[in-house]
């Protein structure tokens, strides 16, 4: 199973450049869209595979690559690993929409020809079922093989990410083979799902069956994503090693061994990412990524971290405990993106177990930083201390092995010990002797922790809104602080190893040691805001430290702008507060207006995979929702008489707000609003603000001087601009040139 999955993941990758975060996802909806008309609705199993794996998993596969992954040509690593991160959370949304998961609905699906026909091979019975799956496996291993490195497409589908020009030269057709390969590895995926649900029992689920097939990712980067039969040789050494511990390892004497099946196909993937050689370090790519990132000056993050603590104590004297109550859970997840911001925005490097790292965070409060008891019980700061501490050296082991590995092999790395946490860390919920110690220990006791409030000398923030305020403070001298650092002389080394890490080892930078602070300080960010979500929760379990929670959170810091440190709390408060509160507006109206329950049904439903959709968008706006908001507002900085008017404005609302004259929902809609209609009136009202011209036009143009003539064409404003910078301006229109002068514009 795990050999025909993998071969899905390298189809595509070879053809595509895209590693497929989706392909367990697509197994999924494969598995239940059988169930569905083989059982469901009893179609005969032939018809059935034929509808499923003939018609449309090659369709899903085709629109996939020609509505979305085509569009990434051009983005940075972290884009192209987010967008099919996105497509697996809106299909697992998708899922969940038509087939609901309540335990009362059971779905499974039983072996072809039934468990009881079997065939004995060595005093083994096997089932016609797995006989079957084995079979295929090796059909489509010599197939593959074949079709490769024998026929002219299957060469051509290897050339399409190698050079797809040269090959557009050659007669080629990239997009065309491209989307062949999309189509070949679904079919290949929803084989897989269909195959391997009926092997590993229990009803359908979602997540369960994602997960299940994300395990053959181990095998895939066995082949290095290139090697077919070094891929299937991975299937067999991953498939046999979970078995070899079921049938060996003593589970009556070592409890964990359950746990540690589980985790197996990620300490596999682990393993295999350190061991197996990596590229070389890069220079920049030769294709511009159309990323923009702008940096604030000081002054500005000053100025906006004062605007927020001040906007927030606004709002706190206005909403419900309700409403406190989700700003303060999105705040706590905003300064878990900030680790994000640092280490993905800032250093180019990406994590996608951002919340693992906070559950270890809330373990360490848990066990060493909580006094008191009962109501008076709080956290303190020290314990928040040893957290950040802690999860600093937690993220040191984590990436000391793993800091030659870069972009795609870093994520798959910081993924594999994400789901090995949760798989097996967290699960230590029974106390344990401590071998030198000789006490007891439980990681996670009863499988939930009660994590208080903090309170740091006279400072008690027991109460939410002051709980809120504290949040708020702490992000903002947080994100003061990192651009701050992006400032310094250790941030600008951070971004030349972003840009080429070989540029930066050939100027003598320390590029481990670089690497290794960042992680470091990135998992410390996560371990304390992982500790203050708890904190705000009250009590947690597993579920609140789930891998997709981290990757909902990267996509939606992406999509804000990775970065930026406004995009952290873009995606924090999206993720904390927008959605859950979106579902709950529904469900509220659909109660008060009976007559239209299915239309508010419908969109609860579809809010759930919003986040999703939002995050498949980022192929057309890589830069993300703040950089546009960013440049749109620069464009009015010169209209300040209409910015200091909606300012008077918004302050007239939240007047009449207090008053209650008006309600929360209108001061909401009257505020977008504003900020909708702001650029239009500022450009009815002052158009001459928004003329570009000379310096201005310099300015407002995020088009670096360097690919001016490339990324747009050259205007006349430029040229002005260049022969100020060169003093090639002179007295009555006429030019002088020194002979300085002249050798620097003839070495530009």
């Amino acid at each position: 199973m795990y050999g025909i999955a993998a071969s899905g993941l390298v189809v595509t990758y070879t053809t595509s450049g895209i590693f497929n975060f989706a392909h367990g996802a697509i197994a999924m909806l494969g598995a239940f869209l059988y169930w569905q008309v083989r059982f469901d609705w009893g179609w005969p199993a032939p018809l059935a595979l034929l509808a499923v794996l003939g018609i449309a998993a090659p369709l899903l596969g085709a629109v996939l690559h020609i509505g979305i992954m085509r569009g990434l040509r051009g983005t940075a690593e972290v884009t192209r690993i987010v967008v099919p991160v996105s497509v697996m959370l809106g299909f697992l949304a998708l899922s969940r929409w038509i087939w609901n998961p309540s335990p009362r609905e059971r779905r499974v699906l039983s072996k072809f020809f039934g468990s009881t026909e079997t065939v004995s091979i060595a005093g083994v019975n096997i089932t016609y079922h797995e006989l079957i799956a084995l079979a295929l496996a090796v059909v489509i291993a010599l197939s593959l093989r074949y079709l490769f490195f024998r026929t002219r497409p299957g060469v051509a589908m290897r050339a399409v990410v190698d050079d797809p020009a040269l090959l557009e030269l050659n007669g080629g057709r990239p997009e065309r083979l491209a989307t062949m390969a999309w189509a070949l590895g679904a079919v290949l995926a929803a084989l897989a799902g269909i195959l391997i649900t009926p092997i590993s029992g229990g009803a359908l689920s979602a997540d369960a069956l994602t997960l299940l097939v994300i395990n053959a990712f181990a095998a895939a980067m066995f082949g290095r994503l290139r090697s077919l039969p070094r891929t299937f040789l991975g299937a067999a050494v991953l498939g046999l090693s979970i078995n070899y511990v079921f049938a060996y390892f003593p589970a009556d004497r070592w409890t964990w061994v359950s746990n540690f099946r589980v985790s197996m196909p990620m300490i596999l993937l682990f393993a295999v990412l350190i061991v197996l050689p990596q590229d070389r370090l890069r220079g920049a790519t030769v294709l511009r990524s159309r990323e923009r990132f702008l940096l604030p000056s000081m002054r500005t993050a000053v100025i906006g971290a004062v605007a927020l603590v001040v906007v927030m104590y606004l709002l706190r004297e206005i909403l419900s405990d309700t409403a406190i109550i989700s700003l303060s859970f999105g705040m706590t997840l905003a300064i878990i993106a900030l680790s994000l911001v640092l280490l993905t925005g800032y250093a180019g490097e990406i994590n996608m177990a951002a919340v693992s790292f906070g559950a270890i965070g809330t373990i360490l409060v848990y066990h060493y930083g909580v006094s008191g008891s009962g109501f008076d019980a709080r956290t303190t700061l020290l314990g928040y201390v040893v957290a950040g501490i802690g999860c600093a050296l937690v993220g040191a082991l984590v990436s000391l092995p793993a800091l030659r590995l870069r972009g795609l092999y870093l994520a798959l790395a910081t993924l594999a010990f994400g789901v090995f946490v949760t798989n097996m860390v967290l699960r230590e919920i029974g106390a344990r002797v401590l071998p030198i110690f000789h006490t007891e220990f439980s990681i996670f006791p009863a499988g939930t922790l009660s994590v208080p409030k903090p309170k740091f000398g006279p400072f008690d923030f027991n109460a939410m809104p002051t709980f809120l305020m504290f949040t708020t403070l702490l992000f903002a001298a947080l994100g003061v602080g990192l651009i701050a650092f992006r400032h310094s002389n250790y941030g600008r080394r951070v971004a030349a190893l972003k840009d080429s890490p070989a540029a930066a080892a050939t100027l003598g930078m320390n590029v481990v040691k670089l690497k290794l602070l960042v992680f470091m300080l990135s998992a410390a960010i996560a371990g304390v805001g992982g500790a203050l979500m708890s904190a705000q929760l009250g009590s947690v379990n597993i579920d609140r430290f789930d891998i997709f929670i981290s990757i909902s959170l990267l996509m939606l810091t992406v999509v804000g702008g990775i970065g930026y440190v406004s995009g952290a709390l873009f995606g924090g408060i999206l993720l904390g507060v927008a959605f859950g509160g979106l579902s709950d507006t529904f469900v509220k109206l659909g109660t008060d207006h009976a007559s239209l329950d299915g239309l508010f049904e419908f969109l609860k439903d579809f809010v759930t995979v919003l986040p999703a959709t939002i995050g498949i968008t980022m192929g057309k706006n890589p830069s993300g929702v703040v950089h546009d908001i960013v440049t749109s507002f620069r464009a009015m900085a010169r209209a300040k008489p209409v910015l200091i008017g909606a300012g008077v404005l918004e302050l007239l609302l939240y007047v009449l707000r207090r008053a209650d004259v008006i309600n929360n929902w209108y001061l909401l809609v009257l505020s977008f609003m504003v900020l909708l209609l702001l650029p239009v009136v500022a450009q009815a009202l002052m158009p001459e603000a928004f003329v570009p011209e000379g310096e201005e036009r310099k300015d407002e143009d995020d088009v670096p001087p360097e690919f001016i003539g490339i990324d747009r064409p050259f205007t006349l404003a430029d040229r002005d601009h260049l022969d100020q910078a060169l003093g090639l301006h002179g007295n009555g229109g006429k030019l002088k040139v020194s002979a300085g002068q002249a050798a620097a514009e003839v070495e530009l």
